[in-house]
């Protein structure tokens, strides 16, 4: 299988299984990404997704090459701007679930543009981080060119995307494109313990936080601030916002049911 799908508790892990192939996307592999979250997104017991790749050498090198991009970029082919984008999260399938990208490696091209759709980030010392598309006369296409300006300062998002420069682990980290550097041992563990404080927290106002943040984003502040008005009323009628008063004022902790 190259998508392992695997759920402890409340917390799933997806892990691209191609490592002798530094974790690049195939058609086989594209698709079983878009399952899976697809199915993360629909189960409701599954509350935060970790997101990492097989192996010590590559979180994922993006696009296999050899396979996607004849396929893609053909002569006479164009793309949709329909398309799912590469794996199922870069473009049109909207998860308001928490994701943590675990990266175990090289972070490049489309695979970058992978751990950009989600919400928080680990790395690796050893791992890299790039955007190499423009030094084979192609650009990058699944998302990076919207996300990464958004994520750290435009003059260096340029840099990576117009120079094709990469970001050791400790530079990523200067610039904000990921949280934390961990040890490889230390990688699923400590994404483990954030995903486990996420769903100590009430779970729909995750949600609702997390989609007021992104779409926020692109609204002039007072539309932003109409539509958290509106997502924090929703929450209100919620079995869990009723819970979490509740347990604060007899001081235990609370039992939420996504609900």
């Amino acid at each position: 299988m190259t998508v392992l799908y695997a759920q402890q508790d409340h917390v799933v892990t997806l892990t691209i299984n191609r490592p002798d192939a530094m974790n690049a996307i195939d058609p086989e592999t594209h698709q079983a990404l878009i399952e899976a979250w697809t199915r993360f997104r629909d189960d409701d017991s599954a509350w935060v997704a970790i997101f990492t790749g097989a192996g010590e050498k590559s979180f994922s090198a993006g696009a296999d090459l050899k396979k996607m991009i004849p396929a893609a970029f053909g002569e006479g082919r164009r793309r949709s701007h329909h398309d799912p984008g590469l794996g199922g999260i870069t473009r049109g399938l909207e998860i308001w679930k928490p994701m943590i990208a675990a990266i175990n490696g090289h972070c490049l091209a489309g695979g970058m543009e992978l751990a950009l759709a989600c919400d928080l980030r680990l790395a690796v010392p050893h791992a890299t981080f790039g955007l190499p598309e423009v030094r084979w006369a192609i650009m990058p296409g699944a998302g990076s060119t919207q996300r990464l300006p958004r994520a750290i300062p435009l003059a260096k998002a340029m840099e990576l995307i117009l120079m094709a420069r990469t970001l050791t682990a400790e530079e990523a980290l200067r610039w904000g494109l990921i949280n934390a550097v961990v040890t490889p041992a230390d990688l699923l563990r400590t994404a483990r313990e954030w995903a486990d404080t996420i769903c100590e927290r009430g779970p729909l106002a995750v949600r609702a936080a997390k989609e007021a943040t992104l779409r926020g984003l692109t609204m002039p502040l007072a539309d932003g601030l109409r539509l958290e008005a509106f997502l924090s009323g929703t929450l209100r009628g919620t079995t869990d916002a009723v819970e979490g008063p509740k347990a604060f004022a007899e001081k235990r902790k609370p039992n939420f049911q996504a609900r």
